[in-house]
């Protein structure tokens, strides 16, 4: 240590007594995309979001793992401060940059493309919560490399992933994930950086006094709406728009979800359907981007609850040979609609979790083909094993990938009675 301080990897610390320090950016570091307020209330806003989808509170000393892409850094920090506060014991792991996810992918044996972290099992079997903090520095890197290699890689990685699918459906691990501004963001949503920051600001209410107050607003508010929803006895929903003409059915033992938490911003409704039984057209008029391949203009028909033509304005190879990535790629795991009323997203922001969730002029609804959000049983989670999803018609399949539609649209469902009922219109339900 110098006379002044001593260097640590976040910059100098200048100790001004015994008791208190301050941190100085060494020079050449950038400055985060928002002010230090905002980065608070952004980890208080994280916080708040992974005690919600953790049925336990955390105690003292509980591991929480924070997941973070390097540009995201100034936001890990800030979450990192606020676990130290609450006396949990956070652990920091960055995640492979785009080089590195193309060493491995282009330049691996098979031995090393399958190769798993030592400690990974473990660590994930005893954290009680995980952040995730997306902020990806290239969206279109992984174009060049063949679907198929990075499926087999996820194949690999697969023992380790259900340990926390385990976990999170029993509700001893909390989950939550959000996005921090890029350049490449930016860029691809027509934005500057500045501008993309601001959008992401706003949506996700960190430019209010209280932010969390405001989300368990939301939360309730959402919450009245599924309740609603629920209370309707909904046998099936019959959605229409312009290119869209799609039945949906709800399914036994279902109900409709909302700000969980799992997701910030996360404004959504959803539920899984019965994926045995959806029928019709679907068409999702905003882009996509998977494994660095961009997808517009993707229309589905579905017969049987399998998707049996699919087409795409841009990408429909790629397209085409995710529906064939496993036996559950063809089907639906999730259908969701979004209230103009509740969502502050208003623009394409380039990032599912992010469109997914747009107000804008109409509202949106999306469907995730592959793999069902097993959130919406009714039931307790320890019930619904492998055998029973099956027989509920909940879908099972390593692809969960959710396609978007803003177009103006009409909900329309029938109910167990057998009458129909207008829910959703002009984005907004019909509460």
């Amino acid at each position: 240590m110098s006379k002044y301080g001593c260097v640590c990897s976040a910059g100098f610390i200048h100790f001004d007594n015994a008791l208190n320090f301050r941190r100085v950016k060494p020079k050449g570091t950038a400055l985060p995309l928002f002010e230090s307020v905002d980065l608070e209330n952004y980890a208080n806003v994280m916080f708040w979001a992974l005690s919600e989808t953790r049925e336990k509170k955390f105690r003292n000393r509980d591991v929480v793992l924070i997941r973070y892409d390097i540009p995201g850094l100034a936001l890990a920090e800030a979450v990192y401060s606020r676990l130290m506060d609450a006396h949990l014991m956070p652990v920091a792991v960055a995640m492979p940059t785009p080089y590195m996810e193309m060493e491995r992918y282009l330049n691996a044996s098979f031995g090393q493309l399958t190769f798993q972290q030592p400690g990974v099992a473990e660590l994930y079997s005893r954290v009680a919560g995980v952040i995730n903090i997306l902020a990806p520095e290239d969206l279109t890197h992984l174009q060049t490399v063949d679907p198929r290699t990075i499926a087999e890689a996820r194949k690999a990685d697969g023992p380790n992933l259900r340990i926390l699918e385990r976990r999170k459906q029993s509700g001893s691990l909390g989950w939550t994930t959000c996005v921090y501004p890029t350049k490449a963001l930016a860029a691809a949503s027509g934005m500057t950086i500045e501008e993309y920051a601001f959008a992401l600001n706003r949506a996700c209410w960190l430019n209010m006094p209280d932010p969390v107050r405001e989300w368990r607003r939301i939360r309730n508010e959402v919450g009245e709406v599924c309740d609603w929803l629920d209370g309707l006895e909904i046998r099936s929903l019959r959605v229409e728009s312009e290119d869209i003409n799609l039945k949906v059915p709800l399914g036994e033992n279902r109900r409709f979800v909302g700000v969980t938490g799992t997701n910030i911003p996360g404004y959504e409704i959803y539920f899984a359907p019965d994926a045995r039984g959806v029928s019709g057209t679907y068409y999702a008029d905003q882009p996509s981007l998977r494994y660095g391949h961009l997808v517009s203009g993707a229309a589905l028909d579905f017969f049987d609850g399998i998707a049996v033509r699919v087409e795409a304005g841009r990408g429909q190879v790629f397209l085409q040979n995710q529906m064939y990535s496993d036996s559950g790629a063809r089907r639906v795991g999730e259908f969701s609609l979004t209230d103009k009323r509740f969502s502050r997203v208003d623009k394409f922001m380039a990032h599912t979790l992010l469109d997914e969730n747009c107000g804008g002029d109409h509202g949106n609804c999306h469907l995730a083909m592959g793999g069902s959000v097993l959130e919406s049983f009714t039931g307790p989670p320890e019930m619904l094993t492998p055998e029973l999803e099956y027989e509920l018609g909940f879908n099972s399949s390593d692809m969960h990938w959710d396609l978007v539609n803003t177009q103006p649209k009409r909900v329309t469902a029938m109910l167990k009675s057998g009458k129909p009922k207008l829910i959703y219109e002009n984005g907004e339900f019909k509460v």
